[in-house]
């Protein structure tokens, strides 16, 4: 059976008014159109619902059973699609986003505070995640969608870039390299290095940019989060190589960050599985994040 939503539509104006013309203009539609659409409804059925003459129009006991349950059924229909309509302007609900430990830190709680004031009723929840796992959450849909170190290319994964920042150069403020207005790739080869270890979506870019400029690297510790690479240099330890938006705004207490050269960057994308669309709800919260990295970026 394959009854329209018009054939039925149709139905209900003409078991209202009694009268094929009057239901058409109702309906917008001319008399012969409304009659067609009654007899493929009813040649559907396999019922007569109407008993025609030249001057009106009856009801069979068929066609007053469906007109008397027809209405309520397209009122609940008309219901439901109001609100899935509803759907495409929804400003609330819960997302969640994954992100990686710097961008956890730096980047996110603006985008937090940022949605609380301007999408009073969304919810944006935060797991923060190392880059892998990261990348794992968004992949099982745990999370809405993720916020990440450039991993390169990934075929399940849609990704939008949002912000290139410069890795620099952090060391004790009495460091030889301090003294310089930039510090080359090259200059740190020989130099005890505190990095992030290989769990960071920063490290691999890190490392490829030593072997780039020659550098055998010395590692002399690698930690999960910059805050205890800080730590680790103010007691001496060594210098890093960090990206810049892990820099508090703040400074430094006894440390000084210097630019690197040449400039090495890492992207931040915005990622989420490909050949998914976003709910309204998290696709607000995707552009909020996008606007405020651009923000920064302008900054």
């Amino acid at each position: 059976m394959n009854v329209s939503l018009r054939q039925l539509r149709v139905f209900q104006a003409v078991a209202a008014h009694g009268n094929f013309t009057k239901a058409g203009e109702h309906l917008g539609l001319t008399q012969p159109a409304v009659s067609r659409c009654v007899t493929e409804l009813e040649h559907q059925l396999g019922l007569k619902l109407l008993d025609r003459t030249t001057r009106e129009v009856a009801l069979t006991a068929a066609g007053r059973s469906l007109a008397a349950r027809l209405e309520r059924a397209l009122d609940e229909l008309d219901a439901v699609l109001l609100d899935v309509r509803g759907l495409a302007t929804q400003r609330q609900g819960r997302v969640r986003v994954a992100s990686s430990p710097t961008l956890s830190a730096h980047l996110l709680p603006e985008c937090i505070a940022r949605c609380q004031r301007e999408h009073p009723g969304l919810d944006l929840v935060l797991l923060d995640r190392m880059q892998n796992d990261a990348l794992a959450s968004v992949l099982s849909g745990e999370v809405d969608f993720g916020v990440v170190i450039d991993p390169g290319t990934h075929e399940d994964l849609h990704a939008e870039a949002i912000l290139s920042e410069p890795f620099c150069f952090v060391g004790p403020s009495g460091h030889r390299l301090v003294r310089r207005r930039a510090v080359r790739w090259a200059d740190l080869a020989g130099e005890p290095l505190v990095l992030l270890d290989h769990a960071s979506g920063s490290r691999r870019l890190i490392d490829e940019a030593l072997r780039a400029h020659g550098v055998q690297a010395q590692v002399a510790q690698e930690v999960g989060h910059v805050t205890t690479i800080y730590r680790m240099l103010d007691a001496g330890l060594g210098v890093s190589v960090v990206p810049t938006l892990a820099l508090p705004p703040s400074g430094l207490p006894g440390l000084q960050a210097r630019p690197l050269s040449p400039r090495v960057e890492r992207r931040i994308l915005l990622v989420r599985r490909a050949r998914r669309v976003l709910a309204p709800v998290a696709e607000l919260a995707w552009q909020l994040v996008a606007r405020v990295a651009a923000e920064r970026a302008a900054a």
